[in-house]
């Protein structure tokens, strides 16, 4: 290399900086928090250990220093190195009843993919809602919402993307509507299917991988708690504000700030306007589209067939407001997730058509066609997101870890100052710090690290846990403004290509919409829902006790 060419040391410096800092990272952030744990050590803090893991990990889950996934494996190790919790209880928390129902989830969110069943609802909807830009975003964004409360949101995320992108290039191609457009221009955001995601992904308990986290995290906390989180209460709970009100306020915010809603006259008022009075020749593309789906196959009929069961199954099992299969039939030991692989086994042994049954009653020469079935393992191992269950199982490791060491109780202790702020702003300040939080960090990490503290919050300061932990995990999946914030917008916004400047101007009254709802949610309609919240129970009052 040239004498000019060469670095001084102040610059090879930032590049080794720049191109390794993941690796010292990973070498420096424990060294720097060692004297945590050497202190928890000598004056036998189990707490403090606990406070050294978390420390770490949360470092290194909002970094990525190390894969996130890697990092939630660190409780196997460390948890048992460290004297909380033997091997043999941290593995089992890998596979708890509330993570074994969301990988079946995540198995039916492919098995619907696999069928190609999402396009026939898609298409369908927007024909029923009508082809124009606004009608078009409406039906979109309900039908991406409807859809995310049934699987993960990012499964439908992943799913939807490339049917709104054929739905604006054809919009592109037939000069309907101007879809792609230079950097000085802002853009059309396709972020509204990840916000629609994200919101549907509350509606129910398998919808996204923080309600899951916090039902295993507040019924291992609180075994003995009355309310329990089944999954029609919880529906209950979520749909009529924290889901239908917010997703209409979504819809009217992007009207507002992207397609020029009361403002006729500007640029994009009228290219609006234009792309209105063509909507017949868009109809027309979909309507073809959807026609070239041919009738409803077996195989999506059979899929729609068992989901519905299932779903059917999950309601009437205990539904809280009368007497359900599993009391009728005293099979109370029967949970949401033997439900859920009961319609994944189901779908493997089904075949997509029944084309054989032709030959039973026939003569040889048969068919040696083997039939395919309505679910593909190969298709299920290549597309499962296997990394989000050691996410949700390191979270689940870690609450009890922090349960046992006593970390979780002295971090809710140290909040008992704001015992006397009145019940309605504790729970305000807690939806605030999650989607804080949230918003620089993946929602899973932060489910996990702050649904124990909430908790243990809760007994210090001597509000019903319930109130302070659910309305705080349905926010940690309402961080809007950045691409990191949660799986769909990570999703959409490399699909897209969707800087994360306009993200975040996006994201900014949604996220306030939602702050707002949800915190009218659960000094409202969250009364109505679990009436036993408005006093300390005397579980609670026994659980601070350990």
């Amino acid at each position: 290399m040239a004498d000019d060419e060469k670095l001084s040391p102040a610059e090879s410096m930032r590049s080794c900086c720049k191109f390794h800092w993941r690796g010292k990272l990973t070498v420096l952030v424990p060294l720097i928090t060692l004297p945590i744990l050497i202190f928890g050590f000598r004056n036998n803090r189990p707490e403090l250990k606990c406070i050294y893991l978390i420390v770490n990990m949360a470092i290194f889950w909002i970094t990525e220093c190390v894969p996130l996934y890697i990092t939630s494996l660190f409780p196997i190790i460390f948890l048992p190195l460290f004297g909380i919790l033997s091997s043999e209880t941290t593995c089992s928390l890998f596979f708890t009843n509330a993570l074994v129902m969301f990988v079946g989830g995540l198995i039916l969110a492919l098995a619907i993919e696999y069928s190609n069943l999402h396009h026939r609802i898609a298409l369908g909807t927007i024909l029923l809602v009508g082809c124009s830009p606004r009608r078009l975003l409406f039906g979109l964004t309900v039908v991406t919402c409807f859809l995310s409360m049934w699987m993960s949101n990012s499964a439908c995320t992943a799913m939807m993307c490339p049917i709104v992108k054929a739905i604006l290039n054809e919009m592109e191609a037939q000069n309907i509507f101007t879809i792609y457009m230079t950097q000085e221009e802002e853009p059309v955001e396709e972020g509204d299917t990840a916000y629609a995601s994200s919101i549907g992904g509350i509606g129910t308990i398998i919808g996204t991988g923080t309600n899951l986290t916090f039902k295993g995290i507040y019924e291992t906390r609180f075994p003995d708690a009355k309310e329990k989180i089944n999954f029609p209460i919880f529906m209950a709970y979520t749909i009529p504000i924290a889901v239908v009100a917010n997703i209409l306020l979504l819809y009217l915010s992007i009207q507002l700030t992207h397609m020029a809603l009361f403002r006729p006259n500007s640029k994009t008022g009228q290219e609006i306007k234009s792309a209105t009075s063509n909507k017949d020749i868009l109809y027309g593309v979909i309507k073809d589209n959807y026609k070239a789906l041919g009738r409803m196959s077996c195989h999506e009929i059979q899929v729609a067939s068992v989901f519905t069961l299932m779903v059917l199954l999950l309601f009437t099992g205990n539904p809280g407001f009368m007497m359900g299969w599993s009391d009728a039939l005293h099979l109370d030991d029967v949970k949401s997730s033997s439900i859920v692989f009961l319609a994944v086994v189901i779908l493997f042994a089904l075949p997509t058509q029944y084309t054989f049954f032709k030959y039973c009653c026939g003569s040889a020469p048969f068919t040696g066609r083997a039939m395919d079935a309505c679910l593909s393992w190969t298709f299920i191992h290549n597309n499962m997101p296997w990394g989000l269950c050691f996410l949700i199982g390191g979270g689940f490791a870690l609450a009890e870890g922090s349960k046992v060491s006593g970390m979780a109780k002295m971090l809710g202790q140290s909040m008992a100052f704001i015992e006397s702020t009145p019940r309605d702003v504790v729970i305000g300040v807690t939806i605030v710090i999650a989607i804080a939080c949230t918003t620089f960090s993946s929602n899973m990490a932060v489910c996990n690290i702050l649904t124990p503290v909430f908790c243990e919050m809760a007994l210090a300061v001597k509000i019903h846990p319930l109130l302070l932990t659910l309305p705080s995990t349905l926010a940690m999946s309402f961080a809007y403004l950045l691409p990191v914030s949660t799986p769909p917008n990570a999703i959409v916004c490399g699909y897209a290509n969707i800087k994360t400047k306009y993200m975040a101007v996006a994201g900014i009254l949604p996220t306030l919409l939602g702050i707002v709802l949800l915190w009218i949610n659960a000094v409202t309609w969250g009364a109505v829902i679990f009436p036993d919240t408005k006093d300390f129970p005397d579980w609670a009052n026994e659980a601070r006790l350990f």
